[in-house]
């Protein structure tokens, strides 16, 4: 009869691979990255972050009128304090559970390299932008007089908000969905700046030396002019400048109207797109004709993800509902047929 010798290497490894730390760093990113209906702890932090962001971005702005700065300095420096030690917290947190991202799953790099390409996203460095300036100061990296500059860079944290808005992620993926189309609008755009910024200089060089004495200075009225803001500071004031200056606002009218057009159709298709994501999952999860208490909840759920309102979600819901209950199909819609 063989005894059984505990193998002391499996229980080493079994030791070394506790479970339990993942375990913390997924309920930590659930936490700190989704919010799910019916999780309070996540709803809770995301409230207390939305709340210290917009009390810091106040105090910044009023911290700069200087009968506020010196009356309330005290209190603007601990809010400022109390800010970036909530925000530290945070952005640890998000630094140490990135690693459950999702576009991190099948990823076969360490857990450093996860992060260091987490650190280089985005959010991660407006999350890092949002505490740094109150550490330089500290550590005696800026002087006095780069103070103000600190203190702008502050109001980078308003962009942390962007994680909490549906309507500011809406925008976002229209931007990213769209950077080429708009890389490609603004190059037009700044090659019909250079265009008219030498038009005008060979009109008016003579008549206006000092504003169209060169092409460098005659960009500040084409930038203005093609922007349609038109200050009025530089006009011309030649026949041939004046024709040229026409066409140039007539031309601009487009161009402006043109990125436009894009974030308008976009916002829109983006909208179409997220009611046929609702869609399709009603149509899954009304497939047996009714919906369970956690059908419901996922469907609740997805639709806060997609930041879709209760109105359209409702008037979806009805229609899968009366199909569901009457002699339609519940895959596509139709009416049945009888035999």
């Amino acid at each position: 009869m063989h005894t059984a010798v505990p193998d002391h290497g499996a229980a080493t490894v079994a030791a070394t691979h506790n479970p339990r730390p993942s375990r913390w760093r997924r309920r930590c990113f659930e936490i700190v990255e989704l919010s799910r209906t019916g999780d309070h702890p996540a709803r809770l932090f995301d409230l207390v972050l939305v709340s210290i962001i917009v009390l810091n971005v106040t105090a910044l702005v009023l911290e700069s009128v200087p009968a506020y700065a010196t009356r309330y300095e005290a209190l603007f420096y601990w809010i400022e304090f109390l800010a970036t030690l909530v925000f530290s917290i945070e952005y640890l947190l998000r630094l140490w559970s990135c690693v459950e991202l999702p576009r991190f799953k099948k990823s076969t790099q360490a857990g450093w390299q996860r992060r260091l390409s987490y650190s280089l996203s985005f959010m991660a460095l407006i999350d890092l932008l949002a505490v740094l300036p109150f550490f330089l100061f500290h550590f005696g990296l800026f002087n006095i007089q780069e103070l103000s500059f600190l203190k702008t860079l502050r109001l980078l944290r308003v962009f942390k908000l962007t994680r909490y808005s549906r309507t500011m992620q809406l925008l976002q993926q229209v931007l990213n969905d769209n950077r080429q189309i708009f890389t490609a609008t603004l190059a037009i755009m700044l090659v019909l700046m250079l265009i008219a910024a030498c038009g005008i200089y060979l009109f008016e060089r003579e008549a206006q030396p000092v504003a169209f004495g060169s092409i460098p200075a005659a960009m500040w009225w084409a930038f203005a002019t093609l922007t349609t803001v038109g200050y009025g500071d530089v006009t011309p004031i030649t026949v041939g400048g004046r024709i040229f200056g026409a066409g140039i606002t007539i031309l601009s009218v487009g161009m402006v109207a043109l990125p436009a057009g894009i974030l308008a159709s976009s916002f829109s298709e983006q909208i179409r797109n997220r009611d046929r994501a609702f869609h399709a999952l009603a149509n899954q999860a009304y497939a047996d004709g009714h919906l369970s208490a956690r059908e419901k909840q996922q469907l609740e759920s997805f639709r806060i993800k997609l930041g879709l309102k209760k109105s359209n979600a409702r008037l979806i819901l009805k229609q899968f509902r009366e199909h569901s209950q009457g002699d339609y199909c519940p895959h596509c819609g139709r009416a049945l047929v009888p035999d």
